[in-house]
This record gives structure tokens, sequence and C-alpha cells, in this order.
């Protein structure tokens, strides 16, 4: 996770600290959605971003649960800006 900006940055840490990850990787995608909406007059962008997470905390939750566990820690960013996630949530015997 080099050259994450801030939004990572806090992502990063909220999701390392709740969910123990053998395997985290945060991409902005943000530049592929310049014309959209929601991204327009937001300094700096970091709307959208693709996040991997490998961890033991997903066992026993099926894709939905995993999702809505994610989608609740991050819910202070979805309030300041973030707009889209795209989720690959792993078990690491997945």
């Amino acid at each position: 996770m080099s050259e994450l900006r801030e939004r990572a940055v806090r992502m990063a840490g909220v999701l390392e600290k709740a969910l123990e990850p053998q395997n985290l990787q945060i991409q902005d995608d943000s530049a592929k959605h310049a014309g959209h909406a929601a991204k327009k007059g937001l300094d700096g962008g970091e709307t959208h971003f693709t996040i991997s997470v490998v961890s033991p905390r997903f066992s026993g939750l099926n894709r939905v649960a995993r999702h809505r566990l994610v989608n609740e820690l991050l819910a202070p960013e979805f309030e300041t800006g973030l707009h889209a996630l795209s989720l690959v949530l792993l078990t690491p015997e997945e």
C-alpha cells in the first residue's frame, strides 16, 4: 500500500485494527470516476476504492455479512465523501 492518500490511510488503519488481516490491499479508483456526480466538488477525490482483505475474521460469515461488516467499519468515511467500494473479502482458507 505505497503512496496511499489520507482517506486510504485512515481506512487501512481501521481495517487492520478490526480485522487483523493477513493481506490488505487498497486501490484508489477515484480517477476512473472523474466526471461522476458524487466526485464533483470534492478536493482530492478519494471517493471510489477497491479493497481486498484476507482475514480469519471472515470465517463463518457469508458474503453479505462480510460486506456489511466492512461497510459498518468504514461508515464514517461514507459520511465524509466516500462514495463506492468494490470489495474482495476472503478467509485465509479461501
